[in-house]
């Protein structure tokens, strides 16, 4: 418990209740742990507060007996401050809807009465969370959809997402599937059966663009041509094997015309013709499609029959790239790591805070399936030896991407097609030392500003040589009237690691 508490002394936690008996253990738990605590009286004073600026470590919402409408203050706390840690208080009758609070946007759900030792353990677990290589993350908000696929929604744009498809699952109908390259268009598809009713059953994935044309009509409607040698009969179509089941058809833009048509009477009629006769079979399977290209584009190039679109666009779904997940990219970088480790049986690493803070400023153009590859060299190389030049910014015809003007994020790119503008195109590699450097440079200007620019008393505070400190004055153009911001955590590491390198060359 000690060291629990030296790390979390100046915790601040914001407590909205009305109760004593919700905030008697509140107290009894802050005074030895050194924690402040501020009472909120309702939920939308909490809000006012945190729109004002105040920066708790963790906010504790009491919810009223039999209260709905407290659930809807959870969506705004997420929109507002959606890294912010929550616990929710509810009744005994109101546990039953742990799983649509924690939806909303709860890290844990506490039912009363309130145990002050399951309460103190909460609270130290929001507040120093262990990193297993999944991050400080909820559960909740990692939903495992496959072996190896998984879907986060820790974002409101993910949240919004999360919802639709599980409006649309429950539908079963036909569903077109929007996205970047790499944006997660496989495991959406995935969750949208998982919640499905037909989870049950098979679940199948048909790329379109893998395979010609030929080939590409014998896995999906089958083949009298070509015999199976257990049984000499024809193979069976793909759609007849996921019977009850889901098929997802990616990349539906790759499909030969023709075959689009013979797609188009299976949706309409429901019946898969065999075409050695006139007898066809009922079937009973849900289509979803993809496509990583515009719809605009595809329809203006006659890429997908208009009459088509129209049957599968209906019901719609956009995946938003990763660069508009912001707020997201470490959880996933931790759990991917995670996943990885486990994979490989290798022992996860742990992610510096200069790697974390340009990831958060990558654009990721190659979004999951790069950020998946990123992870897997630094699982093998670590930070000092990882192959970034595999991670430019790579900006050329972007006209089948969404939104692509969000690129700016990370610095100028031309995406009006053709090269990148190569000074302003920056990769994670250039990233991560601008933010070493950054928080380098911070560290000493704190430093010399504790200690009234005492040269001599900031190279002992920092633990560097007073040669190295002036070496780092001149080489980052520093003077007494700058002011600087707060040094990453690792910003004295930093200043070491760099002395280590500088001491021998001077």
């Amino acid at each position: 418990m000690a060291e629990n508490k030296t790390q979390t002394e100046t915790a601040r936690l914001l407590v909205v209740s009305r109760e004593s008996a919700v905030l008697r253990p509140f107290w009894s738990i802050a005074e030895p742990n050194s924690w402040h605590i501020d009472v909120a009286a309702s939920a939308w004073d909490a809000l006012e507060r945190l729109q004002s600026g105040m920066t708790p470590d963790i906010l504790v919402l009491d919810l009223p007996r039999g209260d709905g409408d407290y659930l809807h203050i959870l969506r705004w706390l997420r929109r507002l401050r959606p890294e912010l840690s929550v616990i929710v208080i509810c009744c005994p009758e109101d546990g039953e809807r742990k799983k649509e609070i924690t939806r909303l946007g709860a890290q844990e759900v506490l039912v009363r009465p309130l145990d002050e030792a399951r309460l103190e353990s909460a609270i130290f677990r929001h507040l120093s969370p262990i990193d297993n290589g999944e991050g400080a993350v909820a559960s909740e908000d990692i939903e495992q959809v496959g072996r190896e696929s998984f879907f986060v929604s820790a974002s409101p744009v993910t949240q919004r997402l999360r919802a639709q498809l599980e409006l649309l699952a429950e539908a079963d109908v036909p569903v077109l599937i929007l996205g970047e390259p790499g944006s997660g268009r496989d495991t959406v598809a995935r969750l949208v059966h998982k919640l499905s009713v037909r989870s049950g059953f098979k679940f199948r994935r048909l790329n379109c663009a893998d395979m010609p044309g030929e080939l590409l009509e014998a896995e999906l409607f089958g083949s009298q041509h070509t015999t199976s040698p257990e049984n000499g009969r024809s193979n069976s179509a793909k759609l007849e094997s996921v019977e009850r089941g889901t098929i997802f058809l990616e990349e539906i833009t790759e499909m030969p015309l023709g075959l689009q048509a013979r797609l188009l009477r299976v949706l309409q009629d429901k019946v898969l013709q065999n075409e050695a006769s006139d007898k066809g079979a009922f079937l009973d399977v849900r289509i979803l499609a993809s496509t990583s290209m515009s719809i605009e584009r595809a329809l203006s190039e006659g890429k997908i029959r208009e009459d088509l679109y129209y049957r599968l666009s209906a019901f719609t779904v956009q995946v938003p790239p990763l660069r508009q997940r912001k707020s997201e990219i470490t959880i996933l970088l931790r759990h991917t790591m995670h996943q990885l480790a486990k994979q490989y049986g290798l022992p996860a690493r742990e992610f510096s805070p200069a790697v974390l803070v340009a990831c958060q400023q990558y654009a990721w153009p190659g979004n999951l399936r790069e950020l998946e590859s990123f992870v897997k060299r630094y699982l093998v190389a670590g930070d000092a030896e990882l192959a970034f030049n595999d991670l430019q910014i790579r900006a050329t015809g972007t006209d089948d991407r969404h939104d692509a003007g969000v690129y700016a994020s990370s610095g100028p790119v031309s995406i009006n097609g053709g090269a990148p503008n190569q000074s302003g195109a920056k990769s994670l590699k250039t990233l991560i030392q601008d933010v070493k450097c950054e928080a380098e440079r911070n560290a000493i200007g704190t430093a010399l500003h504790k200690t009234g620019w005492n040269r001599k008393a900031a190279a002992r505070l920092l633990q560097v040589s007073y040669r190295t400190l002036l070496y780092k004055i001149d080489q980052y153009h520093m003077t007494s009237s700058e002011t600087f911001g707060s040094p990453l955590p690792a910003g004295k590491l930093l200043v070491q690691s760099i002395a280590t390198r500088t001491n021998g060359k001077e």
